[in-house]
């Protein structure tokens, strides 16, 4: 699991979770992300420094680009290609 000390910097004239959006599309497109690794709400709270509503809007636009699979009460996963 990753681990940040720091939080991310945000541009104040985008929303945060389109911000957080385009990190987690790059991770999974440079396969830092693998297929089937969970995206962890709890996880991403903590390195982003954001409320689980601005997560759930992140995993919300990923989930309808098909680039993450939910499955209820096992997770949120990167897709199969």
């Amino acid at each position: 699991m990753r681990t940040v000390t720091q939080v991310m910097e945000f541009d104040p004239t985008r929303p945060k979770w389109t911000q957080i959006a385009d990190v987690i599309r790059q991770r999974i497109a440079s396969g830092e992300y693998p297929v089937n690794r969970l995206i962890s709400e709890t996880q991403l709270e903590q390195e982003f420094g954001v409320a689980r509503g601005t997560v759930r809007k992140v995993k919300t636009a990923l989930q309808e680009e098909g680039l993450i699979v939910t499955t209820r009460g096992m997770g949120s996963f990167v897709a199969k290609r």
